[in-house]
């Protein structure tokens, strides 16, 4: 850093110290802020009490109603909350009376960290947090049904439901207000597959609904577990996200609290841990629809609390039953292509699929229609994932090999040409005759078939294959609690190396391929630097190009912080894809001939000189360009001669 950058530096320094000096609040202002708290204590307190008497009045209403023999609700007020279990191949769901809600869901073919049985939320989760206010609230699982009727509504989350018809992967639960007055909620397991579908039917009930009723609200809270043993990059693979009607897919905020509510009418509303899903799709729409999700803090055992409400289309005469259907499962793409068939609505186009989110368009495409074939293909030989992963990057490379030879090729070439740029340097040492050097170079590249970009582009045509991988092997549940050498879960990070302090910014561990993958990342960025020919230029050009040289180096460095919490599986892909690039590198050093390399750009250059060869239009506009841009600055230094 020269003497002119640190005296702007101090500059500024000490202009940010005077603004924030004379910007100083007096005592007047800081009085008047704090009344204006205190204000807001009180009125945020004023709330809470508001909110308790209501609450109080409502279970006053309803031990008024448990004990009043003439109302609708006595029969369905009282009683005793019992679970009933449906089950089949993949999952178990239990179903409380108490609401008719769904209180577990357990898979059959995946564990936890434990060894036992992964289960997706319990109704006893539980976590006292503060709100954005600072008022302790208790955050549980929850799911409730509300029906506005023309004297009173039904909220089914303090009635009881009465189970009917059970086998073992259905079960009538019935909300019955008289013996002939009722509304029947039947859960139905599909067999062999991870979704629920519930059917929603009213009976005589049209009298107690006002006759514009057309809908039902829906309210569901769930606790999402953390099942993952590493807890931020599971939080950064998790969030709640939503279909629009006829639309994409969106979601929150994976790292912060977010809120929305949606104009737009929503197919289905998701709320998704890195590898499970417990999703909500409606028979037809969900309308006024608001979602949020909140954070929860590293150590107590939740990634966050997801909150959805909505309605969606309800027919009090029982004429049309309302459907609603149930995804809980892994996030396992064959999975939830094969459940977009089990749309109730068969003409409905779920798109569950897109609840895994692969990239951008072109990356999405190349994971979709690419990448996951070719890994469920070598998945299918029965190998070591560790393997899988091997081989998959040895093919990927193996497809962008062309690239990466081209672009070598056309280093070499700069590097060939290099005497040539030298004399080219040497001739125009002024700085006012930087544009004819800059067109004799553009020349000598035209004439020996040499081309300054030849290099990037095919790099850059590599770049959406290596940020696919980026974005596959995430989320690839296969890697789930799968071992390879010393990672045991290539889906999260290995600890080899570990301390019980976190210690920032790396944490309790040290990922061991994570640290491989920047030790042969610094190599690959060494030996890349020796590939691109040096092209001279001024000494301020000459310090730039060493700055960027050094932050390359640093780049593995930063690589570490970031990715050492990652999974292992996609630090030892980038470990092998990067060992491999280096490999390419070295073998492609000792088999090109620079100078033979010279020489055919030399009978290049011949050729052309006998048979002029017709320049491209690129060329063409360029060197227009580069001559009008010339005679501008030979008319402004005439302007400024002749002041």
């Amino acid at each position: 850093m020269d003497k002119n950058s640190i005296t702007g530096f101090a500059l500024i320094g000490l202009l940010f110290v005077a603004f924030f000096y004379f910007n100083k609040p007096d005592a007047a202002k800081i009085e008047a802020q704090k009344h204006y708290r205190d204000s807001i204590a009180a009125l945020q307190q004023a709330e809470e009490n508001v909110r308790q008497q209501i609450i109080a009045a409502e279970e006053a209403a309803i031990e008024e109603q448990k004990n009043d023999s003439t109302s609708l609700f006595f029969n369905v007020l009282n009683g005793e909350a019992k679970e009933i279990t449906i089950a089949n191949e993949k999952v178990s769901i239990d179903i409380s009376t108490l609401g008719a809600r769904i209180t577990s869901a357990t898979l059959a073919d995946y564990t936890n960290q434990e060894g036992g049985k992964l289960t997706l939320f319990d109704d006893r989760d539980n976590i006292t947090t503060k709100d954005s206010r600072g008022r302790e609230t208790e955050q549980y699982n929850q799911m409730y049904f509300t029906f506005d009727g023309k004297e009173e509504n039904i909220d089914t989350k303090i009635l009881y439901f009465t189970p009917r018809e059970q086998t073992d992967s259905s079960v009538v639960m019935r909300l019955a207000f008289a013996e002939d007055k009722y509304i029947d909620f039947a859960y139905r397991l599909l067999p062999d597959s991870y979704m629920l579908n519930l059917a929603i039917d009213a009976h005589n009930m049209q009298n107690f609904f006002p006759s514009s009723t057309r809908q039902m609200g829906i309210t569901w809270e769930q606790l999402m577990r953390q099942q993952e043993k590493g807890f931020k990059f599971e939080q950064q693979y998790s969030t709640l996200t939503y279909k629009i009607a006829g639309d994409d897919t969106d979601y929150l905020s994976e790292m912060k609290n977010d809120e929305e509510t949606l104009e737009q009418p929503i197919d289905w509303v998701a709320f998704k841990n890195q590898f499970f899903s417990c999703i909500m799709i409606a028979g037809e729409q969900f309308d006024k629809v608001y979602v949020e999700s909140d954070t929860i803090n590293e150590g107590r055992g939740y990634l966050k609390n997801c909150y959805a409400s909505m309605y969606t289309p309800f027919d009090p005469s029982g004429k049309v039953a309302t459907d609603i259907q149930f995804y809980f499962g892994p996030n396992k793409y064959s999975d939830l292509v094969e459940s977009n068939h089990l749309a109730v609505n068969g003409d409905k186009e779920l798109d569950l699929h897109k609840l895994i989110y692969f990239g951008w368009p072109i990356v999405r495409w190349i994971n979709r229609f690419f990448i996951i074939y070719l890994f469920d293909w070598l998945n299918s030989w029965g190998m070591n994932m560790g393997i899988v992963l091997l081989l998959l990057t040895l093919i990927v490379k193996a497809i962008v090999y062309p690239f990466t030879y081209k672009s070598y090729i056309s280093s070499a070439k700069m590097r060939a040409l290099k005497p040539y740029i030298d004399k080219i340097n040497a001739k125009y040492p002024k700085k006012e005759d930087a544009l004819k050097k800059q067109q004799e170079t553009m020349a000598l590249y035209s004439q020996y078939g040499a081309s300054p970009m030849g290099g990037c582009l095919p790099m850059l045509i590599q770049m959406p294959v290596f940020i696919a991988m980026f974005n596959f092997v995430p989320n690839a549940i296969e890697l789930r609690q799968e071992s390879f050498l010393w990672a045991n879960d290539l889906s999260s990070y290995d600890a080899l190396i570990s301390w019980n302090t976190s210690i920032w910014p790396i944490g309790n561990h040290i990922s061991i391929f994570c640290l491989l993958f920047c030790v042969t990342q610094i190599l690959n960025t060494y030996y890349t630097s020796k590939m691109q020919p040096s092209m001279g230029g001024s000494p301020e050009q000459e310090q730039q190009a060493k700055i960027m040289r050094w932050m390359m180096y640093l780049m593995p460095i930063m690589f570490f912080f970031i990715f050492n919490d990652y999974s292992s599986g996609l630090n030892y892909y980038y470990f092998v894809s990067t060992l491999i690039s280096v490999l390419i590198f070295v073998y492609l050093r000792r088999t090109v001939n620079e100078q033979e390399l010279l020489r055919k750009m030399e009978a290049y250059n011949e050729k052309n000189k006998s048979n002029p060869k017709k320049q491209s239009n690129f060329m063409a506009r360029l060197e227009a360009l580069q001559e009008q841009q010339r005679r501008m600055l030979e008319e402004q230094q005439k302007r400024n001669n002749k002041k």
